[in-house]
């Protein structure tokens, strides 16, 4: 009898750990021709932003989009306070659906805490709350997209939403593609964004 409950036992033990999640925060795959990239996405401190991320990414929105823009040190006004990160999105694929989704309220790294270093996921936006599908990876440490940084004239910043755990070489693979006028000839294909 006494087996009977350690059998039972163990076997609780087992599903309790295969149900479990894998990870502390969502994963999604970025696909590319170059390679994969592993994101988390920490939905429980930019909520809003990374919600409205998954639910993009759910939708297969993502999918057949590019990285299509590029911020190095060489090609931006010598004026300008530098950044360096690719970009992408729907813009070049699917402009219309973009402008059509409500902007996502804004959620600064001051509320967040999340600070845009190496590897951070980031929206794009014009004015505050504006943000929709465009993201972008951060290369190398960009404090100025923070809140109070140079980098937005409102210093407001971008709102980070992520941070890339594998393939940040594949993000430097992409950074080091030809590029004109802060656009990448050709921009560069993702072929799909799905959860892990």
């Amino acid at each position: 009898m006494q087996r009977w409950y350690y059998s039972i036992a163990l076997i609780a033990i087992i599903v309790i750990a295969c149900s479990s999640p894998k990870y502390k925060y969502p994963h999604v795959i970025i696909s590319t021709g170059f390679g994969d990239i592993e994101a988390e996405i920490y939905t429980d401190k930019a909520p809003k932003t990374a919600t409205a991320f998954l639910r993009y990414v759910d939708s297969g929105l993502y999918n057949r989009s590019y990285f299509y823009r590029i911020l190095s040190t060489d090609n931006q006004p010598s004026n300008a306070a530098k950044a360096k990160l690719i970009q992408g999105g729907i813009w070049k694929t699917a402009p219309s659906k973009s402008i059509a989704l409500p902007g996502i309220p804004h959620e600064t790294t001051q509320q967040t805490g999340i600070h845009h270093t190496d590897g951070i996921l980031s929206m794009a936006r014009q004015a505050p709350g504006t943000a929709t599908t465009e993201f972008f990876i951060c290369v190398g440490n960009q404090p100025g997209f923070d809140y109070g940084g140079e980098n937005n004239p409102d210093g407001q910043g971008y709102a980070a939403f992520g941070k890339v755990v594998k393939g940040m070489d594949v993000v430097r693979k992409i950074y080091d593609q030809p590029e004109e006028d802060q656009a990448f000839m050709p921009p560069v294909a993702i072929i799909s964004i799905k959860r892990l």
